[in-house]
């Protein structure tokens, strides 16, 4: 089965861990002895019915507060598909945590409250699905049963946010009308809605096309690690191991190594230890070639055309993740993929208002949860791709060298 990565985003109280514990709960997904833990729980804080919300919310202070703080994951499987979810937050100052949910996701769930309609939070992480360049956008316009699950509430609140989508050229959004704690639309359909006729939620996730996303045109394949037996029966073997980020590889292609670009031809494709006539992305695969190269960790194996950028001179769209301020100057580790440099941020170029896509220049420092624009210099050529045309290669994290702890997500340009 294939794999589907969600995100769910919205403001405070629309919703999203109680969306999610109803998708677990309606799908059978969840254990006894948690189900009996939530039961025990809820009654606790003396709720008629389960809190379908404390599935997700696992810190301690998440339940006392009834807020989502830090991302929680959640998996789960139907016989269609295999689900990870992020539980993203929904408070201003978590917007760090929604950029990292959101960054591996190939689909975003926003919440609307259907008796608020798109408020500044949903005009965010509008904006920030448009920046990360998430593929589908399904917006989940909750809690329906208080609006007596008005039809004409609904299709406002989708023209109102379609206007807001084009401006953003958000192209794939669904909408759909729903009740998490009642149960509506969700994995079935509800007589509620009789005017809905489009897909459940659950109906949607399942069949959501996410191969059709995947660029198999350019390929790109960064050397994870270097395969070297040195044993009696493997005495000359060298494999490269990694993933293949796009694009296919073939036993007999032509292929260039960057950053230095070398020149060879793949003798011979792995996958799953067995060798293949083929592989595409994002099968993880052992590239052999034919000539002896020296290749290390990073690097990066591409087929004759449509080669990646390689260069010093980067710039980038980051989101500031780090209590200590950035200020240009200020040195730090980039990786992309399995490479890792150092660098200098030699500049921020202009801040990006995540409200109204408005940038404001002459920034001496960027904050917690700035969006920002920056000119980074590294110490040695990196490989990558412009995060708008091909998204798999085009992200990158900033890394403290001291703490090791990262810093900024980055989408490079």
């Amino acid at each position: 089965m294939d794999l589907l990565r969600f995100i769910t985003a919205g403001s405070v109280d629309d919703g999203k861990s109680t969306l999610i514990g109803r998708l677990l709960y309606d799908t059978d997904s969840i254990k006894v002895d948690q189900l009996e833990t939530i039961q025990k729980q809820s009654k606790n804080k003396g709720e008629g019915e389960i809190d379908l919300a404390l599935f997700t919310d696992g810190l301690r202070a998440e339940r006392e507060q009834g807020i989502t703080i830090d991302v929680a994951y959640k998996y789960f499987a139907t016989d269609k598909r295999k689900f990870i979810i992020a539980d993203a937050p929904g408070h201003i100052q978590y917007t760090r945590n929604m950029v990292t949910g959101a960054s591996n996701s190939d689909l975003i769930i926003i919440l609307i409250d259907a008796r608020l309609g798109v408020i500044e939070q949903t005009r965010r992480h509008s904006i920030i699905a448009s920046l990360l360049q998430l593929p589908h956008v399904v917006v989940t316009i909750n809690k329906m049963d208080m609006v007596d699950y008005s039809e004409e509430v609904f299709n406002s609140i989708v023209e109102e946010y379609s206007k807001m989508a084009a401006t953003l050229n958000i192209k794939d959004v669904t909408f759909i009308p729903i009740s998490a704690l009642k149960g509506d639309n969700i994995v079935n359909p509800s007589e509620n809605t009789p005017w809905y006729k489009g897909d459940t939620l659950l109906h949607l996730l399942e069949n959501v096309d996410v191969v059709s996303d995947i660029n198999f045109l350019e390929s790109r394949f960064p050397v994870q690690y270097v395969i070297r037996p040195q044993s009696e029966d493997l005495h000359d073997y060298r494999g490269y191991a990694g993933k293949v980020l796009s694009g296919t590889y073939k036993k007999g292609d032509a292929v260039t190594v960057l950053p230095d670009g070398i020149e060879s031809v793949i003798e011979a494709v792995e996958v799953h230890g067995q060798e293949v006539e083929e592989a595409f992305a994002p099968q993880s695969a052992v590239i052999r070639l034919k000539d002896d190269i020296d290749i290390n960790r990073g690097d990066v194996i591409v087929t004759k055309t449509a080669h990646p950028k390689v260069s010093q001179d980067i710039e980038a769209t980051i989101c500031w993740m780090d209590n200590k301020p950035l200020v240009a100057g200020n040195k730090y580790l980039l990786q992309v993929q399995s490479r890792r440099v150092r660098c200098v941020v030699k500049e921020i170029n202009f801040k990006l208002d995540v409200n109204t896509l408005e940038k404001h220049e002459n920034i001496s420092e960027a904050a917690l949860n700035d969006v920002v624009h920056v000119t980074i210099k590294t110490a040695s050529p990196i490989v990558y791709d412009n995060y708008l045309s091909l998204r798999a290669n085009g992200g990158a994290i900033l890394i403290d060298e001291t703490a090791h702890t990262t810093v900024a997500g980055c989408m490079l340009n």
